[in-house]
């Protein structure tokens, strides 16, 4: 009898008051985030030598010290799991929202053969790649983490990447690194044109 009532008690799910408040799938998902975010903070500091741009020094610079204060506000919670000592806040960014169109003939892009041939392409490159990355990591993990403190931080950190992740592609744009084709008017007309709205039904 004693021996059922062990197993019954071991079966039973724990709660958010338990002794354990994550799961075992989240606890792997935050640590692939935290270890992303470890990966980008560290990399921004090693591109700071490379960047010869004062303004992608300044977006680097101030990506970089968001992004840390939102790794240690996470760390807090997944260690808690309550309410971080400093909550999360929103990035604004500092690049216009103004995107350039149209392709221009450049020299065709190939890997480098020298860490003397880094140039602020290159980096603004590295970092944009990164924090898309970190973006779409911490989207999947928003979406099933079950401490629900630890799950909101991750979510509203998305938002954030985004922005981050949009800012580093206009500044790319802007200076003709990342183009962006367009496709002849009369083909983007039938592909806008090729959606309707469909009807809302009142379910009671």
């Amino acid at each position: 009898m004693e021996n059922q009532i062990q197993t019954a008690q071991m079966n039973q799910p724990t709660t958010l008051h338990g002794k354990q408040n994550h799961g075992g799938h989240e606890i792997f998902d935050t640590h692939e985030i935290l270890t992303g975010m470890i990966s980008v903070i560290d990399q921004y500091k090693i591109f700071d030598q490379f960047i010869q741009d004062p303004e992608l020094k300044t977006v680097a610079q101030r990506q970089g010290d968001f992004l840390t204060q939102t790794y240690n506000t996470m760390v807090e919670t997944f260690k808690t799991g309550q309410d971080p000592t400093v909550p999360t806040t929103s990035y604004s960014m500092q690049q216009g929202n103004d995107v350039v169109y149209g392709v221009k003939t450049s020299q065709p892009k190939k890997p480098i053969t020298s860490v003397n041939e880094l140039t602020d392409e290159c980096v603004s490159t590295y970092m944009l790649t990164q924090m898309k990355s970190l973006a779409a990591m911490s989207t999947r993990g928003a979406c099933e983490i079950t401490n629900p403190v630890l799950r909101r931080i991750v979510a509203d950190s998305v938002p954030n990447l985004i922005e981050m992740s949009y800012e580093i592609f206009l500044y790319q744009n802007k200076h003709h690194y990342y183009q962006v084709a367009q496709l002849q008017p009369s083909d983007m007309a039938a592909m806008m044109q090729s959606y309707d709205a469909a009807p809302i039904t009142q379910t009671h």
